[in-house]
């Protein structure tokens, strides 16, 4: 018994050093440099919290927060909510006509976003934008998306929402085909309208499905960086800057401690809400499938 331990423990042991290597030592330096005032070209000296304190006494991190804040809560809001109204759209056509759907709603998840994200930027064009375009042809007046403070946070919105809720729609159509059929004739000969099949069979059986896509939905637009650099850098001034955004902006800038500062930040709140997710789970997820 001890020797098959002695092996599986030699198994792991490349990808356990791998993963302290990579993720363990980083987040060690990173706590550390939240102490010291370091920017690569000179030897780090140690300031107390010092650092921390002119992070967050800055006037522009309360406007950062509160971007980061409206864009993780309509992001998340939407991109649940959209992916399982896709989901069950997808579900309740027929085989050929899903298999098309599934393909359209799925493809812009795997193209890269850089890619995608510059097209988009092109279509935002105020004056010579395919987006504005259509919005001319049917009276409306021109778009300024991607300059001013109001629009520009819808334009990383819309985009996000094109790019990534093919995610969540396919972990939606999935946990929809495992619903049991027999329930759903079981409730149509009770009586039971579509509506209520939906309430009182569909979204409880979901509940899993949708517990994982709210943890993977937090986790990620927190981290929300790819949409708002790519299309608006950040601003109309930090009209679209996350916490993300700025942490790599202290990095480019050679600021490592405010960057380190920022980056433990986020993963503090990360643990905190993901936990926080698991403990209130217990008060509306089903995992009794019988």
């Amino acid at each position: 018994m001890k020797k098959n331990n002695r092996s599986a423990y030699l198994f792991i042991a490349p990808a356990v050093l791998l993963y302290l290597i990579f993720f363990g030592y980083p987040i060690i330096a990173s706590v550390g440099l939240m102490f010291f005032d370091y920017n690569i070209v000179s030897k780090p000296r140690f300031v107390g919290l010092e650092n921390i304190k002119s992070v967050f006494a800055s006037p522009d991190i309360a406007e950062i927060l509160l971007s980061s804040g409206k864009l993780l809560v309509v992001l998340v809001i939407s991109h649940v909510v959209i992916g399982l109204l896709l989901a069950v759209i997808v579900n309740a056509a027929g085989k050929k006509m899903s298999a098309v759907m599934r393909t359209i709603i799925y493809i812009p998840t795997v193209l890269t976003t850089a890619s995608v994200g510059v097209a988009w930027k092109f279509m935002f064009n105020t004056d010579l934008g395919a987006v504005n375009y259509i919005l001319q042809r049917f009276g409306l007046e021109k778009i300024p998306w991607l300059t001013s403070s109001r629009w520009a946070f819808w334009a990383v919105v819309i985009f996000s929402i094109w790019k990534f809720v093919g995610t969540p729609f396919i972990y939606y159509y999935l946990g929809l085909q495992n619903i049991p059929e027999n329930l759903y004739e079981a409730a149509s000969i009770d009586g039971a309208n579509k509506w209520q099949m939906f309430r009182k069979i569909t979204l409880p059986m979901l509940t899993p499905t949708i517990f994982m896509v709210l943890i993977l939905s937090f986790i990620s637009y927190l981290q929300c960086f790819d949409e708002p650099f790519i299309l608006t850098s950040g601003g109309p001034g930090l009209s679209t800057t996350t916490v993300t955004l700025q942490i790599y902006e202290y990095f480019n800038g050679g600021n490592m401690s405010y960057a380190s500062i920022l980056s433990i930040f986020m993963f503090i709140i990360i643990i905190g809400i993901t936990t926080a997710q698991f403990v209130l789970s217990s008060k509306w997820v089903n995992y009794d499938l019988e």
